[in-house]
């Protein structure tokens, strides 16, 4: 028996899609719905516009976000490494 879902939730569930960063597969799952059933309505959304603005905007933060947090992976690696060598015993 197919599950009935609303527009809200078909709606909420393509702007996850889109703008969470993980893969339609994991939402898809994390939501209990198929995948194919996710792509669906993800082409659905997109075959009646593209996506407004505040999808835009989240995206385009997602992406600077990532950019960030790379940076400071970076920086934090470098720190750890800088600590190691000023702790380690002088000859």
């Amino acid at each position: 028996m197919a599950a009935i879902h609303s527009d809200e939730f078909k709606r909420d569930a393509v702007r996850i899609a889109r703008t969470s960063g993980l893969t339609r597969r994991q939402v898809a799952s994390d939501l209990g719905v198929g995948f194919s059933t996710l792509n669906k309505w993800v082409k659905m959304v997109s075959d009646e516009a593209g996506p407004p603005d505040a999808d835009q905007n989240l995206l385009r933060e997602n992406e600077r976000l990532r950019r960030e947090n790379r940076i400071l992976k970076e920086e934090r690696d470098l720190l750890k490494k800088a600590t190691q060598f000023f702790a380690a015993p002088k000859p």
